[in-house]
């Protein structure tokens, strides 16, 4: 699942351990689901979308493989 959580974060200058303390989770965990290598559980897609401001439906986006990586 693709996202645009990194522009929404710098869009309100959050740094990724700021999201991440918000969210209470690692700034790790917040670093990973921006690139694409860890799917957030619901709870912690809405928790990242209600502290930056916007819905899940703007934050994530669905690929075409229907979410499937490559490799």
């Amino acid at each position: 699942m693709e996202n645009r959580i990194k522009e929404f974060r710098e869009k309100n200058s959050f740094s990724q351990g700021k999201l991440a303390e918000l969210c209470n989770v690692s700034r790790q965990t917040i670093n990973a689901i921006e690139n694409n290598k860890y799917d957030p559980s619901l709870q912690l897609a809405f928790d990242i979308a209600s502290n930056l401001g916007t819905t899940m439906e703007e934050l994530f986006i669905r690929s075409e493989n229907g979410g499937k990586r490559n490799g």
